[in-house]
């Protein structure tokens, strides 16, 4: 049963604290209740920093790769499901805070920044012992300003603490996964030759049509992050270069006397061949029948 985190109420019963904000909490793992670590559909973002590893960790399903002195992200609507080792104790630092929190604020504005909440490799990043002590100031100066008496300057000063904290993450996220952009920066030929494969291999015959969604997990990477990557690269949306290569395909095929308008179809993932006919005619500006002929 999946029970969800929507607010910064809920996190914080799970570590028996009071709620010094609506809007953000820092809390230690080695004070959270059990219930923190059955499976959980998260509202909110939120970057953990485990001391050690302490059981087995499954985000969206996969089992995240973490250790000693790790940070990982989870973004709201990701699923979470720690299951503990028997005597080993979680330890370690977590911050959450509520989407709320960036709206109209400069946080918010400059949010963007923080693509790594969009990343999904199955690795968390290790630090160091510096990155590991900045990290440490940067949660104790959270749970400082959110312990102040509040006044005007309380809601800037907390939101400059906590950019802070995702600005160095930024910095680690980046660092570990260098040669993961280096990787995309082939993502055309890469992109290319995954799409001709799925079809070429029949699994588009099996599956149906290609997605950018699946596209993504081959990747690694949430379907927006993907997307942002193919229009950085292409100039057109992730589904308009799937749609490409679907008639890139269908074209070859169709230069092929002994395949059937119907068996085209079939191998490209349409359920229909009507609708194969409706998406070629709409892409090309003729019927399959009137291509081939011309």
């Amino acid at each position: 049963m999946v029970r969800d985190i929507t607010d910064i109420e809920q996190i914080n019963a799970c570590f028996h604290q009071q709620t010094l904000n609506r809007m953000v909490a820092v809390g230690n793992l080695a004070f959270a209740d059990f219930s923190l670590f059955i499976t959980r559909e998260y509202n909110l973002f939120c970057i953990v920093m485990t001391d050690d590893a302490f059981g087995e960790i499954r985000r969206d399903g996969s089992i995240l790769e973490y250790g000693r002195d790790s940070i990982f992200s989870i973004r709201p609507g990701q699923k979470l499901h720690v299951k503990p080792d028997p005597g080993l104790s979680p330890r370690g630092m977590m911050l959450a805070f509520s989407p709320e929190l960036l709206v109209k604020t400069g946080l918010g504005r400059d949010f963007y920044m923080f693509n790594f909440f969009d990343f999904d490799k199955p690795e968390a990043v290790t630090l160091s012992s510096s990155q590991r002590e900045l990290m440490i100031d940067c949660f104790g100066a959270i749970r400082s300003e959110l312990n102040n008496p509040e006044d005007n300057l309380s809601g800037h000063i907390l939101r400059l603490c906590i950019s802070r904290l995702l600005s160095y993450c930024k910095r680690y996220f980046e660092r570990k996964f260098e040669e993961q952009g280096r990787q995309h920066s082939d993502i055309s030929q890469r992109l290319d030759k995954l799409i001709t494969n799925y079809i070429s291999s029949g699994m588009a015959q099996q599956k149906g049509l290609p997605t950018v969604s699946w596209c993504a997990r081959q990747f690694n990477l949430s379907a927006n992050y993907f997307g942002s990557l193919v229009k950085q690269e292409f100039h057109i949306t992730a589904q308009e270069f799937i749609h490409q290569k679907l008639i890139e395909s269908a074209r070859a095929m169709l230069s092929n006397q002994n395949y059937s308008i119907s068996e085209i179809s079939e191998s490209l993932g349409f359920a229909y061949a009507n609708h194969f006919t409706r998406f070629f005619t709409n892409k090309v500006g003729m019927t399959p029948s009137e291509y081939r002929k011309g």
